[in-house]
C-alpha cells in the first residue's frame, strides 16, 4: 500500500512540474490537460500517506513526498480555481430584457466516424443558433448537414477525411469570408466578417488545430492560436474566436493567447464546461472554447447533450454593447509575453 501511494504521489508531483518547462514537446505538454485529475490523485495520495504514516516519524523520502504533494495540490488548485463559480466572472452577464444586439453560436466537434447526424440536426433545430461551427467533418457529414442550408444561407465548407474538416453556417449576412490554411496545408480554419441585424460587424475565427499526441508536438497548434490572437488584437471590429482548440483553458498557451489577444473567457467564474471526453466522465476537460472581445456581455452559455460524438457541443449567446466595453477589463500582456508569442509564430511561419 505504501509503495502504491508513493508511486501515485510522484506521478501527481511530476505531472504538476512538467508543464512548467514551457516546451512544445508533446510528452511534456500532455500534462497541461489533466489538472483536475492530477489534483484528485494528489489529494488521494497525500491523504493515504498521512493515514499510513505518522508525519513526525516519517522518513525523509516520505516526508519529502508529502510536502511535495501539498505544494502540487496547491498549485493545481491555483490554476483551476478561476474556472470555478467561487471566482469573479471575467465576463459580465446581461438579461434578456436588456439585449441590444444579440448573437448566438453553437460549436461542435461531431467525431468524424459518428453517424448520428439526425441527432445533431435536431439539436441545432432546438437551439436555433445564429452561427454553427462544426469540426471533424468529412464528405459524409457535409452531405448530412446540407439541410441546414435552407435556413443558414451563408456557409463555408471544407470537408476532409483527416479529422480536420470544418463547416460553418450562419443565417446572418457575411461581408467577407474565407477558408484559410494558416500554417499547415491540411488544417483549415474559418474567417468570417458577420453583419449583425442592427448593422454592426463582427470578426469571427473558427479553429481546430492539431492536439499534442505521439510524435506530434504543440508548436503548430500554439502558433496558430497565437497568430489568430495577434489578428484579434489588431481587429477594428468586435471579435469572436471559437472551436475545438485541442488545448485546455488553463494551459500556458491559452493564457498567453488571452493576454496577447485581449479576449475574454466567459467560463471564468462560471464553471469549466468540460466538453471532452463525452463517454468518460472522470476524464472530461474543457477543450472546446469561445473567446470574445470586451464589446460583448454574456446572455447564456451551456454545454449541450450527447449525440454520439466524443465531444459535447457548446451553445453561447452574447450581446454586443460597445458602449460598456470599459466595464470589462481585458487581459494585458507584458513585453515578455509579446516576445514569446512572436517567437512562437515566426518559428512556424
Amino acid at each position: 500500500m505504501k509503495t502504491a501511494l508513493s508511486i501515485l504521489g510522484w506521478i501527481a508531483v511530476v505531472g504538476t512540474l512538467a508543464p512548467l518547462l514551457h516546451t512544445d514537446k508533446w510528452w511534456i505538454r500532455i500534462f497541461d490537460f489533466p489538472r483536475p485529475q492530477l489534483l484528485a490523485l494528489g489529494i488521494l495520495a497525500v491523504v493515504g500517506l498521512l493515514a499510513t504514516h505518522n508525519f513526525r516519524s516519517m522518513g525523509v523520502p516520505a516526508r519529502t513526498l508529502a510536502l511535495s504533494l501539498l505544494a502540487a495540490c496547491g498549485y493545481q488548485m491555483y490554476r483551476i480555481l478561476p474556472y470555478l463559480p467561487v471566482f469573479s466572472p471575467q465576463v459580465l452577464a446581461t438579461s434578456d430584457a436588456s439585449l441590444r444586439s444579440p448573437v448566438s453560436l453553437l460549436v461542435a466537434n461531431v467525431l468524424m466516424t459518428n453517424r448520428k447526424a439526425a441527432e445533431f440536426l435536431e439539436l441545432v433545430k432546438r437551439e436555433e443558433p445564429d452561427v454553427v461551427l462544426v469540426v471533424e467533418t468529412d464528405d459524409w457529414w457535409e452531405k448530412q448537414l446540407r439541410s441546414l442550408e435552407t435556413e443558414y444561407r451563408h456557409h463555408l465548407k471544407c470537408p476532409l477525411d483527416n479529422t480536420y474538416g470544418i463547416l460553418f453556417y450562419t443565417r446572418l449576412e457575411l461581408v467577407d469570408s474565407e477558408i484559410r490554411f494558416l500554417l499547415e496545408d491540411d488544417i483549415p480554419s474559418v474567417y468570417a466578417r458577420i453583419r449583425l441585424p442592427r448593422g454592426e460587424l463582427v470578426d469571427f475565427y473558427g479553429l481546430h488545430p492539431e492536439p499534442p499526441s505521439t510524435f506530434q508536438d504543440t508548436d503548430e497548434r500554439d502558433a496558430e492560436l497565437l497568430l489568430v490572437g495577434r489578428e484579434a488584437k489588431n481587429a477594428s471590429h468586435p471579435v469572436i474566436v471559437a472551436g475545438d482548440l485541442n488545448d485546455v483553458a488553463w494551459s500556458h498557451t491559452t493564457r498567453l493567447f488571452q493576454r496577447t489577444s485581449g479576449l475574454l473567457d466567459p467560463r471564468i467564474g462560471r464553471g469549466m464546461y468540460n466538453t471532452y471526453h463525452a463517454d468518460l466522465p472522470f476524464l472530461r476537460l474543457p477543450i472546446d472554447h469561445v473567446f470574445h472581445s470586451a464589446d460583448f456581455h454574456l446572455v447564456e452559455m451551456k454545454r449541450l447533450g450527447h449525440f454520439g460524438s466524443d465531444h459535447f457541443p457548446i451553445f453561447i449567446q452574447l450581446d454586443l454593447e460597445p458602449r460598456k466595453v470599459e466595464r470589462q477589463p481585458t487581459p494585458q500582456p507584458d513585453q515578455e509575453d509579446l516576445e514569446e508569442a512572436e517567437e512562437m509564430i515566426e518559428k512556424e511561419r
